[in-house]
């Protein structure tokens, strides 16, 4: 079943075209990769899906985006609850200057009143789903700053899953972090799709190859090609995808 639709979705940052007519399906509980070289649209596409380029001056999308069914641009959308639908992780770890344990709070204490012990319970339930429970749990008072670049990324994704999302958008989420870490990353993914959907942009051949279930290949703007992540890398349909996938360019 899908829990994403696009149709004929285009976006203009003032005259330029970065992305056109993509039509594309996310499916539920997979990890959907979407992979290209640089400036091919694949972050400015994961940024519509939560109306990230809402925040971009001279923006101006058509076409339509559907979750759950919903228009998620139409007039009376609550930008901030779809977010909260569809959270996002980023390229370089975010923690807020904060402690541990208030960077989980930080967003449920905005949708929510919980007691102190619900509070906890939910706080402590977001970093075991974010693999970080067992590191942290003697510290949730000290500085969300404090802990390595790997654990900063993990604290980020235990914050995106604080306010029960059905999606996790992930930009690059590895790129900054050394190889245990990244590992790290790439088995909690291979968790978090049991109960989250995942889409997630990568320059990374390898990773998507390893992690995803489905790939969609962009290229200037276009949705050259998608399908099952087998697939697309061993019998590519377009000659252009080919030539990514074995480093022709890119």
């Amino acid at each position: 079943m899908n829990i994403i639709r696009t149709k004929d979705l285009s976006l203009f940052y003032g005259s330029f075209q970065a992305l056109r007519d993509i039509n594309l399906n996310i499916p539920e509980r997979e990890i959907t990769a979407l992979i290209g070289p640089s400036g091919c649209g694949k972050s400015t596409f994961l940024r519509t899906l939560n109306r990230m380029n809402d925040l971009i001056p001279g923006v101006k999308i058509t076409g339509q985006i559907t979750c759950h069914g919903e228009d998620i641009y139409a007039h009376g959308t609550d930008p901030i609850a779809l977010r909260k639908q569809v959270g996002m992780v980023f390229q370089k770890p975010n923690p807020f200057p904060m402690s541990i344990f208030d960077n989980i709070a930080y967003g449920p204490k905005l949708h929510e009143s919980l007691s102190k012990p619900d509070m906890a319970d939910l706080v402590e339930r977001s970093l075991r789903g974010a693999a970080l429970w067992d590191e942290v749990k003697d510290r949730l008072k000290k500085s969300a700053l404090s802990l390595s670049g790997g654990q900063q990324q993990r604290l980020c994704i235990a914050r995106a899953l604080s306010v029960s999302p059905d999606v996790l958008l992930m930009d690059e989420p590895t790129s900054a972090l050394d190889p245990a870490s990244t590992m790290k990353i790439e088995e909690l993914m291979g968790r978090l799709k049991q109960n989250y959907t995942v889409v997630i942009v990568t320059h990374n051949m390898q990773q998507a190859a390893r992690i995803s279930d489905r790939t969609a290949f962009f290229l200037t703007g276009d949705l050259v090609e998608t399908g099952r992540t087998d697939e697309v890398f061993s019998m590519p349909r377009d000659k252009r995808t080919e030539d990514y996938i074995t480093g022709r360019f890119g």
